[in-house]
């Protein structure tokens, strides 16, 4: 299977990709492990912090950090479908006190200057792009306060054509982990921990769940071209990664703002 038989993401209706991962409790690789181990570099947080998940999609991994870290937690994505099973979530585990989701974007985030203890965003802030992200959300943490994000990163400076490509199209601001560590430091921040995603993050905690979204999906829209196309591309997401990952993976970069 070529890369040129393969739309990407960018060529399907937000509307169909939307629906397709709201069927699954993560919208991108990760596990509860990674984001408590992510949590456990961040030392700063009482009853009366006020953390920021910027694209939290369902809120899989905000429900986690809610129940591991103390303080109240926004969750913020453009999909109000995300947003409504974010909620519901919150309700569920008996969290909504703490843990509210709203509709927004994160180009345009409806904080106050300084006003974050924390900014968490796993698999998401590639939407705004890492090195915009980290210049534009730095204002709304205090002096102190943590960023945690996590992103796709190259692992090798050199990587076979088929995936280079398929990433170059994807998401052309992929760089290596030296490279991002490097954007953070000029951003303005101290550099705290980056850590790799071990590869179940992929298989079970993502893929395996992509695997039942797709069921559903394709019952939901059968002999539907546009549907059929989006979970073409997503298997050949699957296929790369079996074939690469030793050349790429999402990593953690957990860093703390330092007065300019």
């Amino acid at each position: 299977m070529s890369n040129e038989n393969n739309k990407s993401i960018h060529d399907f209706d937000f509307n169909l990709i939307c629906e397709f991962f709201s069927y699954m409790e993560r919208q991108g690789p990760g596990s509860p492990e990674v984001t408590l181990k992510a949590l456990s570099f961040i030392d700063n947080l009482s009853d009366k912090s006020y953390i920021a998940d910027i694209g939290c999609g369902t809120g899989g991994q905000t429900m986690v950090l809610a129940q591991h870290a103390p303080g109240s937690i926004t969750g913020l994505d453009l999909f109000p479908r995300f947003i409504d099973q974010f909620n519901a979530n919150a309700m569920k585990l008996n969290l909504q006190d703490r843990v509210h989701g709203i509709t927004g974007s994160m180009d345009d985030l409806p904080f106050q200057k300084e006003e974050l203890d924390l900014i968490w965003s796993e698999g998401a802030i590639y939407n705004i792009g890492f090195e915009r992200g980290l210049n534009e959300w730095r204002k709304y943490l205090k002096p102190g306060g943590y960023i945690a994000v996590s992103e796709s990163s190259w692992f090798t400076d050199e990587r076979p054509a088929e995936i280079n490509d398929f990433w170059m199209d994807a998401y052309p601001e992929i760089d290596t982990i030296p490279n991002q560590v490097a954007k953070i430091h000029k951003a303005g921040y101290l550099p705290v921990a980056t850590f790799i995603f071990p590869e179940t993050c992929w298989t079970e905690h993502y893929f395996a769940l992509k695997n039942k979204a797709r069921e559903i999906f394709l019952n939901k829209y059968a002999e539907n071209k546009a549907a059929e196309e989006l979970i073409t591309s997503q298997s050949y997401e699957e296929e790369l990664y079996g074939k690469y990952k030793e050349f790429y993976g999402y990593v953690f970069f957990i860093a703390k703002k330092v007065r300019q």
